[in-house]
């Protein structure tokens, strides 16, 4: 294979430009091939088939001056991505480039998360933002320890999935995982729950019962919500961390059990010792290591896979399959989701449910992710008149707009909390036309408080 252009386009991708095949074999350590049909010796369909028997993940687009609608009809039955007849303008090849080596992103993440699907189901981790990295890299190290974690993140954010994880990767992970809602459960009933009761212990106890410390031996234990522990079960978490034993409810019998502790909470800890609501001392002893998950909203990025998730996990369960479109997903991109992860699984598989066929446009979503009653259909006519991109830069324009006014129109503070650069907010204000209301002249918003 000789090549006249070897790179990696705007997406980071490695693209080969093919022009001669040669007879030995070929190096496909690409994600994309953009080759002739005809060249000396063997020609682009040939090279097709080859890609296909030995990268599968490999894309190719066929261009040629001597096309007919039977090759490019074989083309595509080979699975050739594109098909493109010379000549062609530069720019519209570099579309085609991008939107191909997309497919391939996409597809290639789809096979990724049905492995996960397969190997832990719902419970996988999801997400390549950097935030997500962290805790990844984290729960790597943390995995192999005995050493309490406590695990912080506001409601939704997948703390029991991070804790199931750590006993997954951990050498407890033949051993039970065993999970306690701290919070579902009033003080007499917890304490009982924990750490199991005698016959007669109290009224209803006509037998002895086992506690999910005890069934958690030579496993992982995993306390969702200890905030909301109270005071008098605190003192038995503590002596369990201190000497790794219990007693039953009504017992004086010491059992000794080798369980290691994970725990969680969306409460601020802190503060709840200055309420005296919580122990210090309890909370050094579950706060050896912690690992905070980010909301939704800090990691946007992580949408997109995350819903192709959903929607392979809703496909085995429902038996429907589903697509969502790029309005759709541009919508779920905007939303501040309060509700999390948690969240945006509801809404897709509502979306799912209600949506007529396999694909999820704006209209089967709910009205606040939309923007409100109306609003869809505002969002439809400005789509009809100026297509994705247009619809595109209006959300733009609006999320800017209310950043301005949330910062009082001050250009450095909007530039941060939209994590841009001072001089791309200027750009962006001058593309948009935004001009704070108080401006009588019509001038820019102002750069300062």
């Amino acid at each position: 294979m000789k090549t006249f252009g070897e790179g990696g386009s705007r997406t980071g991708r490695k693209i080969l430009i093919a022009t001669q095949v040669a007879e030995q074999s070929l190096d496909l350590d690409f994600d994309l091939i953009v080759t002739d049909l005809r060249m000396p010796g063997h020609d682009g369909l040939e090279l097709l088939r080859h890609v296909r028997e030995r990268s599968p993940g490999t894309g190719v687009i066929l261009m040629t001056a001597h096309g007919t609608v039977e090759t490019a009809v074989e083309a595509m039955r080979l699975g050739a991505l594109d098909y493109v007849e010379k000549p062609f303008p530069l720019d519209a090849m570099e579309v085609k480039v991008e939107k191909a080596v997309e497919r391939i992103r996409i597809a290639n993440e789809n096979v990724v998360l049905k492995e996960l699907l397969e190997t832990r189901g719902s419970e996988a981790i999801v997400g390549e933002s950097p935030p997500m990295q962290r805790v990844g890299e984290l729960i790597a190290k943390v995995a192999q320890a005995t050493t309490p974690v406590l695990i912080l993140g506001e409601s939704g954010t997948g703390k029991e999935v991070v804790a199931k994880e750590i006993h997954r990767r951990s050498p407890r992970a033949s051993g039970p995982f065993v999970a306690v809602n701290c919070a579902a459960l009033a003080e007499g009933v917890l304490e009982s729950e924990l750490f199991g009761h005698e016959r007669g212990a109290f009224t209803g106890a006509t037998q002895m019962k086992k506690g999910k410390f005890e069934l958690a031996d030579r496993g992982t234990l995993f306390l969702d919500e200890i905030g909301e522990v109270p005071p008098a079960t605190q003192v038995k978490l503590l002596r369990f961390l201190q000497e790794k034993e219990v007693e039953h409810v009504g017992g004086t019998k010491t059992i000794k059990l080798d369980v290691r502790v994970l725990a969680a909470t969306n409460r601020d800890l802190k503060k709840r010792i200055e309420a005296g609501a919580f122990r210090e001392d309890l909370y050094y002893r579950i706060n050896v290591i912690t690992i905070a998950l980010p909301p939704l909203r800090d990691r946007r990025e992580d949408i997109p896979p995350l819903v192709r998730c959903f929607l392979a996990k809703l496909e085995r369960e429902i038996q429907k399959k589903g697509v969502i479109d790029d309005e759709a997903m541009a919508l779920l991109q905007m939303y501040d989701w309060p509700g999390n992860v948690r969240e945006l699984e509801n809404v897709v598989e509502r979306a799912l449910v209600l949506a007529e066929g396999c694909r999820i446009t704006p209209r089967d979503l709910p009205a606040e992710i939309r923007g409100g009653e109306g609003a869809l259909e505002a969002w439809e006519r400005y789509y009809k008149a100026s297509g994705l991109q247009g619809l595109i830069d209006r959300m733009e324009r609006e999320i800017i707009r209310k950043a301005l006014e949330e910062h009082g129109w001050n250009q450095t503070q909007t530039a941060a909390a939209l994590e841009l650069k001072r001089s791309s907010l200027q750009y962006k204000i001058k593309k948009y036309f935004l001009v704070k209301p108080d401006d009588r002249g019509g001038g820019d918003a102002r750069s300062d408080g």
